[in-house]
């Protein structure tokens, strides 16, 4: 590539960031004046938001596919998969917000993922896989889509902790009275945490059929971090199926869950890529 269009590119590139992360910051601050204001969506985005997330993701996929896509394969380098793990959550939950009360998650999820493109823009780590191995980048899919997942539900259930309370103390503000009933918030999460776990479920399976070796992939603390996680989130659902657990139990252990899932994924890319540096 001439040095011209490499100047292009990285133009094009920083322009497509700035204007991505601008909406995604405009997005998360109209979640909180409608939050500020009380303003209740009845399950559906306004307008102007839901334009803003469009905006916002359809500009971050531009600058995902500039940096993802190399000539030795897919660089999931640990700031170019936390970004595209941003993206898929935002794309996620504006798909739940047509249909579910969940735009409130915004107020922290669009944030992150100007913090993450931002991130993803002034550092650069590569980690490339083979794009021409399909059970590869299938397994890596269904991954990064159960970490989304969890993610919504983790957000989910630090609102939940702060309605619950905000209730119990018997001081629900206008932050608290933006928010659907207890019970509806709880019905929310746990519907998360199935479709998390089935998809967690698949991802540890298709691993165990598709990495050959964990040793020298340095995959086994990843593996079994994912393992615990995956046997929090097993009890816990059967808990609330044969004994309607909820409340504190449900919260504590959807957060422990995710931070075992967080060290599982980011922390041990983390460790590899940037202080290890393999």
């Amino acid at each position: 590539m001439q040095w011209s269009e490499l100047i292009r590119v990285s133009m094009d590139n920083t322009l497509l960031s700035i204007m991505a992360i601008l909406a995604y910051l405009g997005a998360g601050l109209l979640v909180f004046r409608q939050l500020h204001r009380r303003a209740v969506l009845a399950g559906r985005p306004r307008s102007g938001l839901f334009l803003l997330v469009v905006a916002a993701l359809v500009l971050h996929m531009l600058v995902l596919l500039q940096k993802f896509i190399g000539s030795e394969g897919l660089n999931f380098g640990i700031f170019n998969a936390i970004s595209l793990l941003a993206w898929l959550i935002a794309l996620l939950l504006l798909v739940a917000m047509l249909s579910r009360p969940v735009e409130n998650l915004g107020i922290i999820v669009f944030p992150l993922a100007a913090l993450a493109m931002g991130l993803d823009y002034n550092f650069t780590t590569e980690h490339f896989v083979d794009s021409d191995n399909f059970t590869l980048k299938l397994h890596i899919l269904i991954s990064i889509l159960s970490y989304s997942v969890f993610t919504i539900a983790a957000i989910q259930a630090v609102l939940l902790a702060i309605q619950d309370q905000h209730l119990h103390n018997k001081h629900p503000g206008g932050f608290i009275r933006a928010l659907p009933p207890l019970q509806t918030m709880e019905a929310l999460l746990f519907q998360m945490l199935v479709v998390g776990f089935i998809l967690q479920s698949l991802s540890l399976l298709s691993g165990f059929a598709f990495l050959e070796d964990m040793f020298a992939q340095h995959l086994v603390h990843k593996t079994v971090l994912s393992l615990m996680a995956w046997g929090i989130f097993a009890v816990l659902l059967w808990g609330r199926w044969k004994f309607g657990w909820r409340g504190k139990m449900a919260i504590r252990s959807t957060l422990g869950g995710f931070v075992l899932l967080l060290l599982a994924y980011v922390g041990s890319k983390l460790v590899l890529e940037v202080m290890i540096g393999r």
